[in-house]
């Protein structure tokens, strides 16, 4: 993004891409995912459909389930399927030119959490209606906190929105889930809005499962493998997280999960375990990405 916090047009028309193709492949996957259907075909799918479409993954396809929040990524290995009873949440990002357009929704397949889909789905549609430049982070939250409340629900509040820059997926202003942050919305902003509605404890705490990493602190490494690891999270992500099963040509195992554990260890790439809400709810998400303008905003997805 430009100085001043106003994108440059070629920026705009990367995000308006990268929001076409988001929206596409979320349709994709909405229609793909059934009961029966495989978590890794899934994601492998909707992340070849991004490259096919003429964009670059974001971040790992998150499919992730019932309690858990976020930041379930299949592994290579991984034979979990869609059940019957499953709440399922799809959270795709696409980036065009490093710009990126971030989007999830949440697919009931029981039928018994219909209201929950529903309350993070209206919780989002009433935070895009309060948002324009000039508004106070804090307002939009309170929409979303009163939204999910009125349906009986409690919000994550240790989850958020974000803004968005070129080759940041967290670029430090946050859209927060409950009534809080002094941050006011600028003409120009890109934030991912995500409210996540519960009926559980409304707060989220770090599962066992990690599949997902991005470099934290660039530096140089002696062993070669990290520094295979290293260069790709560099040249071929930009940065943005990656999914393990995305390394497992570069590097074999054993060695993979060994070089994963010490360059987490020093401190130079960053783990993203799965989000499990702390009460064992289940968990529905609603997420698009919009650019503020004077007196709304432009949703890209």
């Amino acid at each position: 993004m430009a100085e001043e916090n106003e994108p440059v047009e070629e920026a705009f028309e990367n995000y308006a891409k990268a929001g076409r193709i988001a929206g596409k492949v979320l349709g994709f996957a909405r229609a793909e995912a059934k009961v029966g259907a495989r978590l890794l075909d899934l994601a492998e799918k909707m992340e070849a459909m991004v490259k096919a479409e003429g964009g670059s993954v974001a971040f790992p396809v998150n499919l992730s389930l019932n309690e858990e929040a976020a930041h379930r990524t299949p592994a290579t290995d991984d034979l979990l399927a869609i059940g019957e009873k499953d709440l399922l949440k799809i959270d795709a990002g696409v980036h065009v030119d490093g710009f990126i357009a971030d989007c999830a929704l949440s697919i009931d397949f029981s039928g018994e959490r219909s209201k929950l889909v529903e309350a993070s789905e209206k919780a989002l549609e009433n935070a895009l209606a309060v948002m324009h430049a000039g508004v106070p982070v804090r307002r939009v939250g309170e929409e979303i906190q009163k939204t999910i409340a009125a349906s009986g629900f409690r919000p994550i509040e240790n989850l958020c929105g974000h803004s968005l820059e070129q080759y940041a997926l967290h670029a430090g202003q946050e859209i927060p889930n409950v009534a809080r942050g002094d941050y006011v919305l600028r003409e120009g902003d890109v934030f991912a809005v995500e409210p996540f509605a519960t009926n559980g404890k409304g707060t989220v705490i770090e599962g066992s499962f990690c599949e997902i990493f991005s470099i934290e602190e660039p530096r140089p490494v002696r062993l070669p493998n990290s520094r295979k690891i290293v260069d790709f999270a560099l040249t071929q992500c930009g940065g943005l997280p990656f999914a393990k099963r995305w390394l497992e040509e570069i590097v074999a195992q054993p060695f993979l999960n060994l070089s994963l554990a010490d360059l987490v260890k020093q401190g130079i790439l960053r783990p993203y375990p799965v989000l499990v809400e702390e009460g064992r709810g289940a968990v529905s998400q609603k997420e698009t990405t919009v650019i503020v303008e004077r007196d709304s905003v432009k949703v890209l997805v």
